[in-house]
């Protein structure tokens, strides 16, 4: 046991003997150990230096590209410049062209408005202008009505008590509705202890009645979703679809057409010869003329013949015309107020009403 661990010792301290002495060695002796320059790097400052030869390029573009930029931004400075004169040019030249646009119709307006005379009351909004004329005519006194639809809220039809059979007053149609103006609209027929509208009629863009086709010199006249007079004899309902009605009602006959007179059946020239009337008709400018004239009676001793209205259309310069239910049915209701003479004596219940919205 003793002997095997000697044997070890002697073994290690002969393997390590060489490494004691060179350890020795080094710590004796007086060697010194020197690095180069190259061995230690340059500081950042010293690193950066360059060479002024290779500066002088770098420095030569920079100085081109500032001039560069100089010159673009004084570029697009001049574009943004002619680019704002240009436009205030061109919306100027758009201004002087919508003006000239407007012109023509402006003129044309004062051309028909002074052929009805001066407005005796007006009324205008954002939504319509409504001018209200007096007439006096040979044989009867009358009144216009000329609009100008600015919305296409401005107008409607609207039924007696809004129900199907129900009928009122225009004016109480213009007070329930909060109207600025009221006419009366199509023909009717009674039953039943009811009122009903005469043929074709419709309110709201639906039908409010069946569509019947054209008979006994029957029409329809309306506006449609364009705020555009439509009127005639429609064989078919998709004819008339096709018109895009808004509202309308019928009766009998027509009295224009494109600025023709039409001509008047025999049974509505003396049935009755004269009486209380209501036409309404259109301007080349989509104005409406509305014309209702005064009678006392409908036993066709007052008011005015239908061939006088026609005269009345073509003097006021309407391109199409159509007459409504005259009589104790003709009822001008303006600003509040009754205009015409009702030959019943007081305004009649009637199941359909124009109305103008201020």
């Amino acid at each position: 046991m003793n002997i095997t661990v000697k044997a070890l010792n002697r073994t290690a301290l002969l393997a390590i003997a060489p490494f004691l002495g060179i350890m020795i060695w080094l710590l004796l002796s007086d060697i010194v150990i020197q690095l180069s320059e190259e061995a230690f790097p340059l500081p950042v400052t010293e690193q950066a230096r360059i060479p002024e030869a290779d500066i002088t390029p770098a420095a030569s573009g920079l100085d081109h590209a500032q001039e560069t930029a100089s010159q673009t931004r004084e570029s697009i400075q001049k574009q943004l410049k002619l680019y704002k004169q240009t436009n205030a040019e061109m919306a100027k030249i758009s201004s002087i062209a919508a003006t000239q646009a407007v012109r023509p119709l402006i003129l044309y307006d004062r051309k028909i408005t002074s052929r009805l005379g001066n407005p005796a009351a007006a009324l205008e909004s954002e939504k319509l202008r409504a001018q209200l004329f007096y007439i006096k005519a040979e044989n009867f006194s009358a009144y216009a009505l000329k609009v100008k639809l600015k919305s296409s809220d401005a107008m409607t039809m609207s039924l007696g008590g809004d129900e199907l059979g129900k009928a009122e007053t225009t004016l109480a149609a213009v007070n329930r509705h909060n109207a600025v103006a009221g006419i009366n609209a199509g023909g009717f027929a009674d039953g039943r202890g009811k009122r009903y509208p005469l043929s074709t009629t419709i309110v709201d863009g639906s039908y409010a009645t069946s569509f019947e086709p054209p008979h006994a010199d029957l029409f329809f006249v309306g506006l449609n979703d364009k705020n555009k007079l439509i009127g005639g004899k429609f064989a078919s309902r998709q004819q008339l679809d096709a018109q895009n009605p808004k509202f309308g009602a019928s009766f009998v006959p027509v009295l224009m057409r494109g600025g023709a007179l039409q001509p008047i059946p025999a049974k509505w020239q003396t049935s009755p010869k004269r009486a209380p009337r209501t036409i309404i008709a259109n301007y080349k400018d989509d104005q409406l003329l509305f014309l209702v004239a005064d009678g006392y009676n409908e036993s066709g001793s007052s008011g005015a013949t239908l061939g006088e209205m026609q005269i009345l259309l073509q003097r006021y310069g309407a391109v199409d015309g159509y007459n409504l239910d005259g009589g104790g049915s003709s009822s001008l209701i303006f600003n509040g107020r009754v205009i015409n003479k009702p030959s019943d004596g007081q305004l009649r219940k009637l199941p359909t009403h124009f109305l103008f919205f201020k």
